[in-house]
């Protein structure tokens, strides 16, 4: 390949993870075509953008970016696939999903401004809340005192009838 073309590859490379948030490194070593055919379908569905990139040409366009990723450039090893995506905790959620016999595997992961490196980071990169999901905890959180205090309200609504009544009719 020749020198323009891998500096036009890594170009693209580098921004296409500029467009997404978040993305995995994930090791597609073992996987025959069918396997590999039917997890680009699930990314397709998951709207995830999955590319299987050579190793050296990431790592050039990971070091081409503004953020430093060096704590990724040691899993840039054997066959390695990257899932994009602006859900942080969805490409996990496929990998726990898809993954027989540990393949596809996860070498590593940049989610939430935060690196990942290792298997053993799935289920902390599932555990990870989307932006929608902390917006809806925090309204269910604001909602829960005024639910109360309503529901209080109402339920002694003839108490409280009673005592304003009470209040309003006393000599001053």
């Amino acid at each position: 390949m020749r020198k323009e073309d891998k500096n036009t590859i890594i170009a693209q490379i580098a921004e296409t993870i500029k467009e997404y948030g978040h993305f995995y490194l994930v090791d597609v070593t073992a996987m025959n075509a069918a396997a590999t055919s039917e997890l680009r379908r699930a990314c397709f569905k998951a709207d995830i953008k999955l590319m299987v990139v050579k190793n050296t040409l990431l790592h050039k366009a990971l070091e081409s970016l503004e953020e430093d990723f060096s704590p990724l450039y040691s899993s840039l090893t054997g066959t390695t696939a990257v899932m994009l995506c602006n859900i942080a905790n969805a490409p996990a959620k496929l990998i726990k999903d898809k993954a027989k016999n540990g393949v596809p595997g996860l070498k590593a992961a940049y989610a939430e401004e935060s690196f990942y490196v290792g298997a053993d980071q799935l289920d902390a990169l599932i555990s990870i809340k989307s932006k929608n999901e902390v917006i809806a905890d925090i309204v269910a959180l604001l909602q829960s005192p005024a639910k109360n205090v309503i529901s209080a309200l109402q339920s002694g609504g003839n108490t409280l009838h009673g005592l304003l009544k009470t209040l309003g009719e006393r000599p001053e």
